[in-house]
């Protein structure tokens, strides 16, 4: 089977487009992903993944790229909830709710309208082997800015994860900061689409990151980490989409899960097994 995956590298464009289309997901996913673990996002990061979905849906009808409807649906999604929450006596976690639950049944309306089940189904699940060129390089420019963004205001990121209250002794403007997160991770969501589909969006952003979490407590290394879970999900996980004919979104998803479940076990500080040891030797 391994031999086969190699083989089709080599011979089919859809499978490459795949697999550096993945990796880039992998990438900006476990980057961002650190981030929105930290502050504890997870719930708005699941909101905006599954509020991209009239964007898409409108996207197709129109005839325009999806990355355009997406991104608006997303951002707006994400000040809406802001909105909501700051203009009612309702917690920020049910405003969540309902924003991205109503955007949701939506977008399944709308492409019950525009489209076919089938593309449904690819829309909500993913489907990578069908990625285009036009996806591929978007994804790269999405992973790019991701990159850079991490990269310029890496401080401002990490001060106002851990310490926003002397962040903003500093003058910096923290709701500012926290719109910029929302907006990179409305476009890796956006960009995620074709590989995970929306539903599977939110365990691609979270999981490698949750990984990385259980090994270390250096933000840093926790990043890194991240990113290589990632990485390491999209590729195996698309090995065995190729390779059992398996929907792509899932399998990465599944690959992502297993490696949690040894890190949440194993991890030498933080691990289960460990965790026991510990209050055995106590109580002994």
């Amino acid at each position: 089977m391994l031999h086969d995956f190699f083989q089709g590298l080599v011979d089919y464009q859809f499978l490459q487009n795949a697999l550096i289309t993945s990796i880039m997901v992998g990438i900006s996913a476990g980057v961002i992903g650190s981030f929105i673990i930290l502050r504890g996002m997870s719930l708005m990061g699941d909101a905006i993944s599954h509020a991209v979905l009239p964007g898409v849906a409108i996207s197709y009808m129109l005839g325009s790229s999806y990355i355009i409807g997406a991104t608006f649906f997303g951002i707006f999604s994400a000040a809406l909830i802001g909105f909501v929450g700051k203009h009612s006596r309702l917690k920020n976690d049910t405003a969540i709710g309902i924003v991205f639950s109503s955007f949701f049944a939506l977008g399944i309306i709308l492409i019950s309208f525009a489209r076919s089940a089938t593309d449904l189904y690819h829309i909500l699940f993913g489907n990578v082997l069908a990625v285009r060129d036009s996806d591929m390089y978007l994804t790269a420019i999405v992973m790019v800015i991701v990159l850079l963004a991490v990269l310029l205001f890496y401080k401002q990121l990490k001060l106002t994860s851990f310490a926003p209250t002397m962040a903003q002794s500093y003058g910096w403007n923290i709701s500012l900061i926290n719109y910029g997160l929302m907006f990179l991770l409305t476009l890796v969501a956006v960009t995620s689409l074709q590989t995970v589909g929306t539903i599977l969006v939110i365990a691609m952003l979270i999981t490698p990151a949750a990984t990385a979490y259980q090994l270390t407590n250096k933000l840093s290394l926790m990043v890194g980490l991240s990113t290589l879970f990632g990485v390491l999900s999209a590729i195996i996980g698309l090995y065995f989409s190729y390779s059992y004919n398996l929907p792509s979104g899932a399998t990465i998803v599944m690959t992502a899960a297993v490696f949690f479940i040894a890190a949440f076990l194993f991890s030498p500080t933080k691990g289960l097994i460990q965790q026991l040891r510990k209050e055995r030797m106590y109580e002994a």
